[in-house]
Formats: structure tokens, C-alpha cells, sequence
């Protein structure tokens, strides 16, 4: 039976590298050297899914999202 996990994505191409998510988020999401993000690839652990719907409401690009996945 398969479950569903969260995971963090970006829109590289709608990213203009402001690094507020990675502000708001720094468990989860680091910045390059250019200050886009860098985000961790495994599901997304329950206790920062809130953390991470505030990352995403506060791109001012709208380019992170959270996904649900079947794992």
C-alpha cells in the first residue's frame, strides 16, 4: 500500500532568488551561491508542512509549491 508524502518544489524558471523561503524555511531549503533555492529532496516531515505553506505563500514569484506524492 502506498502512502503519501509532502514534498517542496521550486519553478526554477519562476524563481528570481529572493530567499524567502529559505528565511522561513531554513530547515528545509538552503541557497546557492546566487541565493537560489536549494531544496532538500526527501518527503517533507509533518511538523514543518506549516512552515512550509507560509514559504510558499510568501514567494513574491509564486515559484515553491508543496506536493503531495505517492511514495
Amino acid at each position: 500500500m502506498s502512502r503519501a508524502e509532502l514534498r517542496v518544489m521550486v519553478d526554477p524558471t519562476s524563481c528570481d532568488g529572493y530567499g524567502t523561503c529559505a528565511e522561513l524555511l531554513p530547515e528545509w531549503i538552503e541557497t546557492d551561491e546566487w541565493g537560489f533555492p536549494v531544496i532538500r529532496r526527501e518527503a517533507l516531515p509533518a511538523h514543518l508542512a506549516d512552515h512550509a505553506d507560509r514559504a510558499v505563500h510568501a514567494c513574491p514569484r509564486m515559484a515553491i509549491r508543496v506536493v503531495r506524492v505517492r511514495s
